[in-house]
């Protein structure tokens, strides 16, 4: 094996956080993973690992390659490509991360193109909701929405992520379209999620911010669930639009107090901080912001 190969491996080791999980994700021995990091350290005549029966560490020497390693492996992508004139062949095994409802609604057509369009390259897609440590699961890209507060994370922003509040023809013809707030006391309110109680805020045209608590009829951790259950006549529901924008097109669910401004998110790309970030993540990452951005499709339908 090469240098830059050894390198690529010294970092897997660490972005895996252990020799066993490097292995686990490359599919190979652990013995061959340990062989090699020694034979690095000897070749460097340094340690970069600090190795215990319960953890390991990376020392000082080890950091301080680390963060050049990636550096160089980076640098010996971009100029590969640069001096092709084409860009590099596209292969591996991209493991990657999604909402569920996100990426069974609007991934298929965006992996089909670029499945395609890099022939050589596989996938292992895990579209879920649950909170997936990108480091210790070994996946290289994930996309979330919500507000970003961890700082080992890196992101792009995607997409924006606009909200309805909305209710069926037939359930606001049995029980009233409310035009105030406080006529919100008086309907049934579909929840996302299962906590005690949810709180919708909305702002007025004065940029004056109001609150009301929701106390649910029903509630479920899924979107599509909900919106069907809407569509079924059985409350107001607030969804991001990314779920509910066919129904609300057909007409099957309308939008309700429209006077107030409903809160927005963001969706991300999110990698680890200082990881080497390979060309098929980069290409994708890029791929998917330029097909969704600031406006994206679901909200272009009337």
């Amino acid at each position: 094996m090469g240098q830059l190969e050894d390198m690529a491996m010294f970092v897997r080791i660490v972005d895996a956080g252990s020799i066993t999980k490097a292995a686990e994700q490359l599919n190979i021995a652990k013995s061959a993973v340990s062989r090699r990091l020694k034979e690095l350290e000897t070749r460097l005549g340094s340690q970069l690992i600090n190795r215990t029966t319960r953890q390991s560490n990376l020392t000082e020497a080890g950091e301080q390659y680390y963060q050049r390693a990636n550096s160089i492996l980076n640098d010996v992508d971009e100029l590969n490509e640069q001096t092709s004139g084409t860009p590099t062949r596209i292969e591996g095994t991209l493991k990657m991360t999604a909402p569920l409802s996100f990426g069974l609604m609007h991934l298929g057509e965006v992996i089909d193109e670029y499945a395609t369009l890099h022939p050589h390259l596989n996938f292992e897609l895990d579209f879920s909701d649950r909170h997936v440590d990108l480091v210790e699961e070994g996946y290289e890209l994930a996309i979330r929405i919500r507000e970003l507060q961890d700082s080992s994370y890196q992101a792009k922003r995607l997409a924006l992520i606009r909200y309805a509040l909305c209710a069926s023809p037939e359930y606001l013809s049995k029980h009233g379209t409310p035009s105030t707030l406080a006529e919100l006391e008086e309907h049934e309110f579909l929840q996302y999620g299962l906590s005690k109680t949810s709180n919708l805020e909305l702002t007025d045209a004065q940029g004056k911010k109001h609150n009301h608590t929701i106390n649910a009829k029903i509630k479920a951790t899924n979107g599509e669930f909900l919106v069907d259950m809407a569509v079924k006549g059985h409350g107001i529901i607030f969804i991001p639009t990314f779920i509910a924008y066919q129904e609300i097109a057909r007409g099957e669910l309308i939008p309700i107090l429209e006077q107030y401004q409903l809160p927005t998110l963001n969706a991300y790309a999110v990698y680890p901080k200082n990881r080497f970030l390979s060309q098929r993540c980069r290409y994708l990452i890029d791929f998917i912001a330029e097909r969704f951005g600031d406006n994206p499709y679901w909200d272009q339908l009337d």
